[in-house]
């Protein structure tokens, strides 16, 4: 679905020496891109074609050699071979020629029998075949060394066959074709007795004939192999013949249109995708190019000529689509023509067969041709074409080969499709000297622009204008209807060019305004009235013939970027962004727009790799396009770069190309095979913009269907902007969609989970993305979950919006079931209302709007746990209900109807007891069990006991005293076994039961409950003096001393004991007190003595302390530097290892990145998957050495920190040392205080900066042996701790100045 367009056109004049010489022979160079050409006067002309456009027109032509032959001898063939960088020149007597270009000498090489009729070289140039005029074929070596000499055909009459070297003349084709490779040829020759001829394929090597092909009857010597070798191309009975290589004709097709028309001279292109042919009719000549697709032959090209010219015609032989023709009076044109493809930016597909215009809406259908909706028929072929659509006004201008032009107007676009089938015969339009357009442009629905080209006159070069044409329909235009004719075509301006125009594209900001692209790449921008004006910021590097140009929308533009971006696209696969290259290795590209005011969103690239890339608009004007595309780069796609796929799509044939895109809700990409085929890609990315776009304009049913015809996740018309916004819009969504069985799709898909955040991240654009960070998306907010409130809405919108009818309630039956967790009591109930509707026999009125009980009880089946629905009936307490679920859900009878049948002969109350219980609704159960009554309290205590979390409310539903005393005394008895005693005696103490409650005391070792029961339980003061030793002993074994000695104080009156028990708590002050209260001597010295002890061995403690800090703070600084020195050096290694491919690196290197000494990691390996019982008792015992130091293990570093921290004072030692140095110096001993307090002081300082220092140099990739010191870090945090509530411990009498 392409068309072939002339981009540009190149003529030149020879300079013959005789106005009756005329070009018979033509050669060509393709290492100088130089012609030969060889007159009738026997001379040989060059002429040079520069291979830049806007040097072309400056050549000249050079008479090199006039070729001295015999009287009445002429030149019949001439070929340039490249080996030998000379000509080698056929004539009619026979002889053979070889004339060196360089050094204008001419050598006799040969001479054949009877003439030479042609010269033919392989293609590879080793061999030549000549034909002679006696019919016989030559192959010869380059250096003229004769392989093989074969007769075409076999004659019987020998004097015939010699006499007809006496009328050998250049005919326009050659008897003799090679195949691409060279391996074969082909010759078509006359039978001696028919006016049939024959083609015969031959073998190179050994000259055998491989096949023959039938005799037919074939328009002069016209062979073509097509360079391929697919298919030789012959002309027979005025049509194109095609054969293969075994002589079997394969396929054929018309290529003229009237009984006049004779075939000359085909010709393929080197790519084997175009062929041309002289078409002669009596009034004039054509040179028309056809291409092959979907087995069908379009006409893409007609280029006609006058009659007397004779004109010629060759195919560059390395440029496919460029074409060199020439006259009989020197007249030379080269046309370089372009593919671009028929679908135009409005997605209308124009695709061109000679007269005949294929029109098909891709919006409507998708029909590749030669198939189409309707056509339009021309007087003659099309050889340019331009579409304006616009403000539902649709017209088309078409140039046509005579000069004429032609314009349609079509109806609006919605009503194409009943035009289906129909041709549409289309007038020329009335014009003052009609000529051929290139690059023909609308700018507005009734101005015209195109380029013209001026013929020749006087031998003089030709020069190109810019014509704008103003139309003028005389007809008024029927709505629904084509209209051909009436049209009028007044010239407006024409503005003279100095340069070839590479293309015209209508500027989408200015009313009658055009961008013009000269041949280097330049810019001019072209305005009724006014003079070309040069656009410096749009300019291309380089020629682009393909062309495109985008209007950007408002908030995409960035403070200093141009309102427009124009697309080019250059021979080498490079897309310019007006001035700025976007990539280097793009085939083909497309705009897409989903904008209402047409503004560009996307670009659609396809790389010469087949990737297709969908770029937004807004990444090219922020410069992104290099860090989010890769600079359209083919990517090797990994498990670790995975997100990569997702920037393309990989399409699956080999050189397919963009052919355009349908805009708007269907956000479909069309690309053409190379077979022909038609294939519509849906981008993801442009699937979800135009949802997006959809549900931003609040159109609710088109987002839905887009959500269903391209399986989107529906979530996603929620969490677009918000679940909390969706819920506004839920009556509008309901309304709009207005169909129930979209909206249960809907509700079934509904989840937990922001899609815009996770499924579809990568494909959202910047510029909705920027839109959604203003609502948070979150999944719960007030308590209700996204899913549930959304159902919520949606079920008051049915209810509201929606005629009752049984699909709506089955809807309805849906956003129950699908809540989560699903409300399935509540749909019963509904189905529970329609059964009794129907046991009622009410009438079809009132039952009109509701389905069957049965059908309801199935759709909620279908949507829920079969087991989950028969739980919910039964909680509905309805026996009937639950047994009619069982039923349709295929239980076995003989499980549930013994329980339901059990349960219909139970009281109400207890039925309902029965089945709380099966459904673990332990509250509902204790609420019905209480008010069965007394007979069944014992069941509710035991239902208590076993959930003890029914206590609570046991108490609030019983109202007789001693039911309660009795839960309270099971609660406590509850709270007791799971060891909570306290809570259990203060339960028991509520029902009275004291012992229980002194017991629970004892129990928890709260001595002072205990003894405040024993009082309220009036024990004796024998039986409290004993219980008080007894607490007194357990509460020094459980290392209580200070509460056992208040207990000996204060029940036991033991002062002794008691002041042991206080030395051994460390109360220092308290135990001299007491001493002292009593005035006992002998105890005031026993705590004397004590207190100094305890002084000494803490000095001693604190000491060792210090000297443990500073070892393992210098073990800690020498593990860390160690640490850091090999972390370096592996990660050097792995750095290196990096910078290899991925295929290359072996598996130890990947498991060698765990192997540190210090890694916490868990090393990956074959050894490491070998787990076993004793790996884990292993683990188990590493774990309980954890707290050990174990010197080179993995884990000494941070064990070295952690033991430094566990050596902190804490706030009992600290209570403790301030006791005791009260007590020092009340005794006297204050140099032992003095030495106590800076001992204790310099280690709690020590231990503290030794932390903070060993949490500095974690934090540092550097150990300073200058900075990473203990007693600098001590120095610099000393005044601030000892201000601190660290040391209050502290005696100001004893600080250090």
């Amino acid at each position: 679905m392409k068309n072939l367009k002339l981009l540009w056109e190149l003529s030149s004049h020879l300079q013959l020496n005789s106005e009756s010489e005329v070009i018979r022979c033509i050669a060509f160079d393709i290492e100088q891109n130089r012609f030969f050409f060889a007159s009738s006067a026997n001379a040989i002309y060059t002429l040079h074609f520069s291979s830049s456009q806007n040097e072309g027109s400056g050549v000249s032509t050079t008479l090199i050699e006039d070729v001295n032959l015999d009287t009445g001898d002429s030149i019949t063939s001439l070929e340039y071979l490249m080996e030998k960088e000379s000509l080698l020149i056929g004539t009619s007597s026979g002889d053979l020629l070889l004339y060196n270009v360089d050094d204008s000498s001419m050598e006799v090489v040969g001479k054949v029998e009877g003439g030479v009729k042609s010269i033919s070289p392989s293609p590879d140039g080793d061999l030549i075949c000549i034909i002679t005029g006696i019919s016989q074929m030559l192959v010869m070596t380059h250096d003229w060394d004769l392989l093989y000499e074969t007769p075409l055909e076999d004659h019987t009459d020998d004097a015939d066959a010699r006499d007809q070297y006496l009328h050998l003349e250049c005919t326009p084709g050659s008897p003799v074709t090679w195949r691409g490779d060279g391996k074969f040829f082909a010759t078509i020759s006359s039978m001696s007795d028919s006016l049939h001829k024959r083609i015969k394929i031959w073998e190179r090597d050994t000259g055998n004939l491989h096949s023959v092909s039938e005799p037919k009857a074939f328009m002069g010597e016209i062979v073509e192999w097509m360079p391929s070798g697919a298919k030789i191309a012959a002309v027979c009975d005025n049509k194109i013949t095609f054969l293969e290589k075994n002589g079997l004709e394969r396929s054929s097709f018309t290529a003229t249109e009237g009984l006049d028309a004779t075939i000359e001279n085909l010709r393929w292109n080197c790519n084997s995708d175009l062929l041309a042919a002289i078409v002669r009719t009596k009034t004039y000549d054509s040179i028309k190019i056809w291409y092959f697709s979907n087995n069908h032959w379009y006409l893409k090209q007609e280029i006609r000529c006058l009659k007397q010219d004779g004109v010629r015609f060759m195919w560059d032989p390395v440029k496919p689509l460029s074409l060199i023709s020439w006259t009989l009076g020197g007249l030379i044109k080269v046309y370089n023509f372009i593919w671009i493809s028929s679908v135009t930016d409005s997605s209308v597909a124009l695709v061109v067969d000679g007269s005949k215009i294929l029109v098909t809406p891709l919006s409507l259908s998708l029909i590749p041709p030669p198939m189409y909706l309707f056509q339009l028929q021309f007087p003659c072929s099309v050889r340019e074409t331009a579409f304006w659509s616009k403000n539902s006004k649709n017209i088309l201008a078409a140039s046509l080969t005579d000069g004429s032009l032609s314009v349609v107007e079509f109806p609006e676009l919605d009503i194409w499709q009943d035009l289906e089938g129909e041709t549409f015969h289309a007038e020329l339009c009335i014009i003052k000297d009609p000529t051929f357009f290139l690059h023909l442009t609308w700018l507005d629905s009734h101005v015209l622009l195109g380029v013209i080209l001026e013929p020749l006159d006087n031998k003089m070069l030709s020069k190109y204008y810019i014509q704008e044409l103003e139309l003028i329909c005389s007809e008024d235009h029927i709505p629904g209807s084509v209209t051909g004719s009436g049209f009028d075509a007044n010239v407006v301006r024409n503005l003279s060019i100095e340069s070839l125009v590479t293309g015209i594209i209508l500027n989408p900001i200015k009313k009658c305004s055009a961008f013009v692209q000269l041949d280097n790449g330049n810019i001019f921008q072209y305005e009724t009235g006014s003079l070309l004006q040069e656009c410096k910021n749009l300019r291309f590097s380089s020629s682009c013939p393909w062309m495109s140009v985008g209007l950007i929308e408002d908030f995409v533009k960035s403070p200093n970027s141009d309102p427009i971006l124009l697309f080019g696209l250059d021979n080498s696969g490079r897309l310019h962004v007006n001035q700025n290259v976007l990539c280097n290795n793009c085939g083909s590209f497309s705009l897409y727009s989903n904008s209402t005011n047409q503004a560009v969103t996307h670009l659609i690239l396809a790389t010469k790799q087949d990737l297709l890339f969908v770029v937004e608009i807004c990444d090219i004007v922020l410069g992104q396009t290099e860090i989010k595309y890769n600079s359209f780069v083919p990517v090797i796609v990994t498990r670790k770069n995975v997100e990569e796929r997702k920037k393309f799509i990989q399409i699956w044939e080999k050189g397919s190309k963009i052919l355009g895109v349908v805009h708007g809700d269907e956000s479909a990409v069309i690309i053409q095979t190379t077979r022909g085929n038609l294939e519509s890609i849906y981008p993801r990315k442009l699937v979800l913009e135009s949802i997006i776009n959809a549900l931003v304009q609040g159109r609710f049913r088109d987002s839905l269907l887009m959500v269903r015809r391209h399986r989107i996740d529906f979530n996603i018309i929620v969490d677009h902007r918000g679940w909390q916004n969706f819920l506004n819009l839920a009556t509008d969504f309901v309304k709009q969609v207005d169909n129930l069985s979209y909206i249960t799709e809907f509700v079934c898909s509904l989840k937990n989970e922001n899609v815009m955040e996770t499924l579809y991240k990568s494909y959202i654009s910047c510029i909705h993305e920027d839109k959604g960070k203003e609502s948070k998306n979150y999944m719960v907010l007030d308590g209700q979950t996204k899913v549930n409130s959304v159902l919520l809405a949606v079920r008051k919108a049915l209810e509201e919006q929606v005629v009752e009818s049984p699909a709506r309630e089955l809807c309805i039956l849906t956003t129950l079931a699908r809540s989560d967790p699903p409300y399935l009591e509540e749909a019963l109930e509904r189905v529970k209302v329609i059964r009794e509707m129907e046991l009622l026999e009410c009438n079809d009125v009132e039952r009109k709007w509701a389905p069957s009980s049965e059908e309801s009880l199935k759709h909620l089946l279908w949507l829920s746990e079969s087991e989950a629905v028969f739980e919910a009936a039964l909680g509905l307490y309805d026996l009937n209900l639950a047994a009619i679920v069982a039923l349709n859900s295929q239980q076995d009878p003989k499980e549930f109807l013994p329980f339901l049948q059990e349960l219909e002969v139970l009281p109400i109350l207890i039925m309902r007891y029965k089945i709380d219980l099966k459904l673990r609704r332990f509250e509902k159960a204790l609420q019905h069990i209480v008010a069965a009554g007394d007979t069944y309290f014992e069941d509710c205590i035991n239902l208590i006991k076993s959930n003890p979390q029914l206590f609570s409310l046991a108490l609030q539903l019983l109202t007789d005293p001693t039911k309660k005393k009795l839960v309270l005394e099971a609660w406590g008895d509850h709270l007791r076994n799971i060891k909570c005693f306290e809570d259990a005696a203060t339960t028991y103490l509520c029902c009275n039961n004291l012992e229980k409650a002194l017991k629970s005391y004892r129990s928890s070792n709260n001595w002072g409950g205990v003894l405040t029961v024993a009082g309220l339980m009036k024990l004796q003061k024998e039986d409290i003096m004993q219980m008080a030793h007894e607490l007194c002993e357990e509460l020094q074994t459980i290392g209580k001393p200070s509460e056992a000695a208040k207990i000996a104080f204060d029940y036991c009156n033991d002062i002794k004991n008691g002041i042991n028990l206080l030395v051994t708590a460390r109360e220092w002050e308290e135990a001299l007190r007491i001493v002292l209260m009593h005035r006992n001597e002998n105890l005031v010295l026993d705590v004397k003595i004590g207190a100094i002890e305890c002084g000494n061995s803490l000095i001693v403690e604190y000491e060792e302390g210090l000297e443990k800090i500073g070892k393992y703070l210098a073990r800690y600084l020498a593990v860390r530097q160690r640490r850091l020195l090999l972390a370096a050096k592996l990660q050097a290694d792995e750095r290196s290892i990096n910078e290899l491919d991925d295929d290359t690196v072996s598996e130890a290197s990947s498991s060698f990145s765990g192997m540190s000494a210090y890694s916490t990691g868990t090393r990956k390996s074959s050894a490491a998957s070998m787990s076993s019982s004793g790996t884990s008792k292993r683990g188990i015992r590493r774990q309980k050495k954890k707290g050990k130091i174990r010197a080179g293990s993995p884990d000494e570093e941070m064990a070295l920190v952690e033991h430094m921290r566990g050596m902190c004072l804490t706030a009992g030692a600290k209570r403790e040392l301030k006791s005791l140095l009260g007590c020092l110096v009340m005794i006297g001993k204050e140099d032992i205080a003095r030495k106590l307090q800076r001992v204790g002081e310099n280690f709690q300082l020590s231990q503290i900066s030794a932390v903070k220092l060993a949490e500095d140099a974690m934090s540092s990739d550097l150990v300073d042996e200058h900075t990473f010191v203990l007693e600098v870090y001590m120095k610099k945090l000393r005044r601030d701790l000892l201000q601190s509530e660290e040391f209050f411990w502290q005696s100001k009498v004893f600080v250090a100045p």
